[in-house]
């Protein structure tokens, strides 16, 4: 199993076990995470699907920002 399937399973058992318990503060303490970090989970979920729950990677960097070699060296 790869970590995006097994992001996307617990991700899955989050929200399902809230669906169940009803309580959202309450699941959120019995898994450990956020309120916002669940609302972010479940709004992805409604809109995409499982594929909402990927975990994404943080920004590309931007090349263009980076200080040039020649000043780098000196």
């Amino acid at each position: 199993m790869t970590q995006s399937k097994r992001d996307i399973k617990r991700k899955l058992q989050v929200l399902e076990y809230a669906e169940d318990c009803g309580n959202v503060a309450r699941t959120c303490r019995h898994f450990g995470i956020s309120r916002q970090c669940y609302y972010n989970w479940r709004r992805a979920h409604e809109r995409f699907g499982e594929a909402g729950l990927v975990n994404r990677g943080p920004c590309p960097e931007n090349r263009s920002l980076r200080t040039p070699a020649a000043i780098d060296e000196k």
